[in-house]
């Protein structure tokens, strides 16, 4: 039997993560391999600078899995994040004839003109359709309401169109197909938030190395998106400001750091070992750890709209490898004076594995078994054997049937650049079409006109008096 499992790609700041696995009847997913490597030399704030070095991290993530599955990977899903992503509300009014009926072809035209805006340097990767304003009222879906204005809200998720490129680029140099490309940030809420939450209102937090992302959600539909350049890893380069190494200063934060301590726990004469020669003063690490933290939680907290800062019924919750310290719902808790925070550890399916990296429940994993979790294509391809004279059947790249999954074409959140030429040449051949129909429509408009001139002109009118006359002339003789 053909084997089928779906393969997920994270690029994150400090790691790019490779995740095989397969869905289960049960609604489960079991974790066939989790492969890593290291980051941060060419991949900052969870963008792409150098194309070369990111390309050879792919190649070896896919071949590392390949050789844990003994199958070649036909394709894979893909997540898109980090610095530059932003939500931007847009408004597209529509004015109708009295007492319109809205159709679907109307509120079709506005989500059209919305995709068609145009962003200097920046592209959009998605459209979320916010609600509906017809007349003075919001509604979800408009269709068949009777009004005279229609008013789409629509929030646009843009990136910068080089960040998309160079990641375009890293993955076609590889070798590598994609099944779809997701933005990151929607496929982490997906599999981590419960439905009451994003209902109720929520912040989803995701402290990642380089970056956190703030997503605000509010009746079940993300209101604001939005990345800032602040994360772990700037904690760490001030805590080696004590004069030490960024890995001493990682260890140091991993082992000592806590997102808040009561002032009356401090102990100044306590000292933090280093190394065998070297020690620190307690204080002086902790107001380096809380500052930057504060920091942080600041900048994440101003990010939250002031519309929906009263709102979070549904609290706020904590993921990333920043949600790890120690104490941190307290110091977010005194910030923002939201009661409700709470850590999501894992991803809200259940998940079969026994690879340590999935195991251990610390949030880090979460955004890769979500992009995982969004997969229901197969991206198994040949065998890998040792026979050197012959090989496998090439597997088909469909979807998986099993599972309950529906078996039907599935479009991407996020289009690839070669899903954008098809689109374009997919628009260029209607516009065309559009353009040939409206000539001839013309073209039989001007014949009608010029044969209505001839009938009037005044050689025909001559004709038809004379008719007239002789008609008239032939009655009276009778």
């Amino acid at each position: 039997m053909a084997k089928e499992f779906i393969v997920a790609i994270e690029l994150g700041s400090s790691k790019v993560t490779g995740i095989a696995g397969k869905k289960n009847l049960d609604g489960s997913i079991s974790v066939l391999a989790v492969v890593q490597e290291e980051s941060s030399s060419y991949i900052r704030r969870g963008v792409v600078y150098n194309i070369d070095k990111t390309m050879l991290a792919l190649i070896n993530v896919k071949k590392r899995l390949e050789t844990q599955l003994h199958t070649k990977i036909q394709q894979v899903y893909v997540g898109v994040g980090g610095q530059s992503i932003l939500g931007l509300k847009n408004v597209i009014v529509k004015d109708l004839p009295a007492e319109a009926i809205v159709d679907q072809s109307m509120v079709n035209e506005l989500m059209d003109a919305n995709r068609a805006m145009n962003y200097p340097d920046q592209e959009i990767l998605d459209a979320i359709t916010l609600e509906y304003k017809v007349d003075s009222q919001m509604q979800i879906d408009p269709v068949g309401i009777q009004c005279s204005r229609l008013e789409g809200n629509f929030l646009n998720i843009l990136w910068r169109k080089s960040f998309y490129r160079n990641l375009n680029k890293c993955l076609e140099n590889a070798g590598i197909s994609i099944a779809e490309m997701y933005l990151s940030p929607l496929a982490l809420a997906d599999s981590v938030l419960a439905e009451a939450e994003r209902r109720a209102g929520c912040v989803l937090v995701d402290l990642g190395a380089d970056t956190t992302t703030i997503s605000v959600y509010y009746k079940n539909v993300l209101r604001h998106l939005a990345v800032i350049p602040l994360g772990g890893a700037n904690i760490t380069r001030d805590i080696a400001t004590l004069q030490m190494e960024d890995h001493e200063a990682e260890r140091m934060k991993l082992k000592y750091g806590c997102a808040y301590t009561d002032n009356g726990d401090i102990d100044n004469t306590l000292m933090l070992p280093i190394d065998a020669e070297r020690e620190v003063e307690s204080r002086k690490f902790i107001e380096i750890v809380e500052g930057r933290l504060e920091e942080i939680i600041e900048n994440v907290w101003f990010q939250v709209p002031g519309e929906y800062a009263d709102k979070l019924l549904g609290g706020i919750i904590l993921t990333g490898g920043g949600a790890n310290m120690k104490n941190i719902e307290r110091a977010f808790r005194n910030r923002t004076r939201i009661e409700r925070i709470r850590i999501a550890k894992s991803v809200n399916q259940t998940i079969d594995a026994t690879q340590p990296e999935i195991t251990a429940h610390d949030c880090k994993m979460n955004t890769v078994l979500g992009l995982l979790a969004k997969g229901d294509m197969n991206c198994a391809g040949d065998e890998i054997t040792n026979d050197l004279f012959t090989a496998g059947d090439e597997q088909p790249m469909g979807h998986i049937s099993e599972a309950g999954r529906v078996n039907r074409p599935h479009q991407g959140k996020v289009q690839t650049e070669a899903e954008k030429r098809e689109a374009e040449e997919e628009e260029r051949r209607k516009r065309e079409e559009e353009e040939e129909k409206a000539r001839i429509a013309e073209e039989a408009r001007l014949e009608e006109e010029r044969r209505v001139k001839r009938e009037n002109g005044f050689f025909n009118k001559t004709v038809k008096m004379f008719k007239k006359f002789v008609v008239s002339a032939i009655s009276e003789e009778e």
